[in-house]
């Protein structure tokens, strides 16, 4: 349940505190982008689909913060605000994870990744904006996009907060992470039994040794599982399969 503090409708003030229950100390200029993200995400909604949530309050907590858990899980060589480094959000619907993060860490170059082209004019509209200059805007499945030359195994960091199965969105999201970076999947505490059945999928796409990192939703104190998978090898040629063959053939 949503405390006193987001029911006065300060959604600016729950937006610090909970920052801070995460270890971060969030500028009063990254605060105001925040901010207008979500103004821009709540005033788009009315229009197209992005999100099934309206509250201020419940964006700020459940889509803007829950984004920012993901720095729990990015690796030594990026964790530092100024460290540069790409970073892919794959299937980025309403720019979520990756807009709160290009704005808490604007030395990364954060390609949003999304399929339906009323989404990529949100995500545009958004990146213009707030001069988000290291955004960049990618309309086109996951499945397409990772045989193009110029991103195949090309990015740091991959994430995924889309709901799909490991299996599915290991297929998807590890073609476009280089040897040795990293492929964040935004879950549940349930998706840990996902793990077992996505390995093959997993091995197949290059991926090594899983990790999953427990962290909790600031204000309302729920639990979110990262699964963090290394990149090891490449990911044969083949792989990922024609778009919509991943979902509903799972390796």
């Amino acid at each position: 349940m949503i405390r006193a503090e987001s029911a006065r409708g300060d959604s600016r003030a729950l937006l610090a505190r909970g920052a801070r229950e995460l270890g971060l100390q969030l500028t009063s200029d990254e605060l105001e982008m925040l901010e207008a993200f979500q103004e821009e995400l709540l005033n788009w909604n009315q229009r197209i689909n992005l999100t099934a949530i309206t509250s201020p309050e419940e964006v700020a907590i459940k889509h803007l913060l829950d984004s920012l858990t993901v720095l729990r899980a990015l690796p030594p060589a990026l964790a530092d605000e100024r460290a540069s480094g790409s970073l892919a959000d794959v299937g980025s619907g309403g720019g979520l994870p990756g807009i709160p993060l290009a704005i808490v860490r604007p030395c990364l170059r954060v390609s949003l990744i999304e399929a339906t082209r009323k989404k990529c004019s949100f995500l545009e509209h958004v990146a213009h904006r707030l001069s988000l200059t290291g955004v960049t805007v990618l309309h086109g499945r996951a499945e397409e996009l990772a045989h193009r030359p110029d991103l195949r195994e090309r990015y740091d960091v991959v994430v995924a907060r889309a709901v799909g199965a490991l299996a599915v969105l290991a297929e998807l999201c590890l073609p476009l992470v280089r040897p040795g970076g990293y492929f964040i999947a935004m879950k549940t505490p349930r998706a840990a039994a996902e793990i077992a059945a996505a390995r093959r999928a997993v091995e197949l796409m290059g991926g090594g040794c899983e990790q999953m990192i427990p962290v909790r939703l600031p204000i309302l104190d729920q639990e979110r599982l990262l699964v963090v998978i290394e990149k090891q090898r490449l990911t044969p040629a083949l792989y990922p399969r024609r778009p919509g063959v991943p979902a509903r053939s799972p390796l």
